[in-house]
This record gives C-alpha cells, structure tokens and sequence, in this order.
C-alpha cells in the first residue's frame, strides 16, 4: 500500500506544480494585465483533485489517521481554484487581481498541507 500511497503522492506534486508552475510563468504577463489561465493549470487542479480523493481513500483503507479538519480546508480551497479556473479559462485576458488570487490560493494550499500537523 506504501507504493501505492507514494505513486499518488508524486502525482498530486505533479498536479502542483502544473498549476502553480502556469501561474509562475506568467509573472510577466501580470503586469502587463494580458494573463490567462492556461489548459494545465485547469488540468494540474483537477489532477490534485482526483489524487488528494484516492489519498484520503487510501489512507483510511491503511487505518492511518487523517486529519479530517485540514482535508475539508485544502479541499475548499482547491474548490475555489477550480472554479475560478474553469469559469474564466476560455478568457483571452483576465484580471490581475483573480489570476493572483489563484496563484496564492495555490500557495496557502501547499503551506497547509506543510506546516498544518
């Protein structure tokens, strides 16, 4: 079950960096206010769905305990990604103000799931 738990683990960083890495890329592209949300960053946060679902699953079918509060969170929090990402994934330009609160959504999903014990 190890390997199994360690496999989704390294698909959901996967699923991480795909979002936030679409996010970091367009750094540039913020400023001058022409950002979009690009096809892997609505893939990567689905892929952190389906992964961090089947963790959770694999975890309670382990007998490991979970933290059911921090879960709810973190999972909250990428309904809100999601949803910003998908509702305004056909834009050619959103705005500076959305695709940044995506981009540190994304960030306080990861310290969450670091620094929350």
């Amino acid at each position: 079950m190890d390997i199994l738990i360690n496999f989704f683990v390294g698909l959901h960083i996967i699923g991480i960096a795909a979002l936030l890495g679409g996010f970091l890329t367009q750094m540039k592209a913020i400023g001058a206010g022409t950002a979009r949300f690009t096809p892997a960053m609505l893939h990567g946060a689905l892929t952190m769905l389906v992964t961090g679902v089947l963790l959770v699953g694999f975890r309670e079918m382990d007998g490991g305990g979970l933290n059911h509060i921090k879960i709810g969170v973190k999972l909250a929090v990428l309904f809100v990604i999601l949803a910003l990402v998908y509702v305004k994934r056909d834009e050619e330009k959103v705005d500076k103000a959305l695709f940044g609160a995506v981009g540190g959504l994304t960030v306080l999903n990861i310290f969450i799931a670091v620094l929350w014990k």
